[in-house]
């Protein structure tokens, strides 16, 4: 799943990206707010992260215009300020979550993880599709109630598919929400990796719909 990290601390962003990404995460970073704007009124994103001290253009603004434009993915805001009227301007311009610095990077992935899965109309913590299973909080994978063993990109591959169950995801679509940054659509480095997942998982469950691409479903 595709992310903005919006922080103009470049030593936070190289502490925070890498452990996203372990998350599961492919993370797009932005420094400062008129770049920020700009990916989240373009890119197909699950969430962001916005500090509100961005330079160019504030957090509070970039926020603003997401919702202006009628960008309705989750975001969350991280920042300094931590006084209620601070707050309060932030769920006013259409922020979902609000994390003050300084902060443990646990409870960032485990916040960023409940919006996600309350935008996409999840309740419980736990998606499933027949004998698989994500613990979203413990970002862990259980196939028959063993935990399935994944690389940070097979764990990409089968959390879009089960976040997206029984939806055809095309190539275009899961390749540039597995990889970071451009995917070449001739590369058969998708074909790789969906190999390895389709073997780790030894059953059916990721159907290849011919012509379109593939689909998570119980076998």
């Amino acid at each position: 799943m595709r992310i903005l990290l919006a922080e103009d601390d470049g030593a936070l962003t190289q502490r925070l990206q890498p452990l996203l990404e372990q998350a599961g995460y492919v993370v797009t970073a932005a420094a400062d707010g008129r770049r920020a704007e700009e990916i989240g009124q373009i890119d197909d994103l699950h969430a962001a992260i916005v500090d509100l001290g961005l330079p160019g253009l504030d957090g509070l603004s970039v926020i603003e215009r997401w919702r202006a434009a009628g960008r309705s993915f989750p975001v969350l805001v991280l920042t300094a300020r931590a006084r209620w009227h601070d707050k309060l301007a932030g769920f006013d311009a259409g922020a979902d979550d609000y994390l003050t610095k300084p902060f443990q990077p646990d409870e960032l992935i485990l916040r960023l993880r409940a919006l996600i899965r309350r935008s996409a109309g999840h309740a419980s913590p736990r998606l499933q599709c027949g004998p698989l299973q994500l613990d979203i909080n413990a970002g862990q994978f259980d196939l028959d109630g063993q935990p399935l063993a994944l690389s940070p990109q097979e764990f990409r591959v089968l959390s879009y598919f089960i976040h997206h169950a029984g939806q055809v995801i095309g190539r275009d679509r899961l390749g540039e929400h597995v990889f970071d940054g451009g995917h070449d659509p001739d590369s058969n480095a998708l074909d790789v990796l969906l190999g390895r997942v389709r073997r780790k998982l030894g059953l059916e469950l990721i159907h290849t719909v011919r012509g379109q691409g593939w689909r998570l479903a119980p076998p």
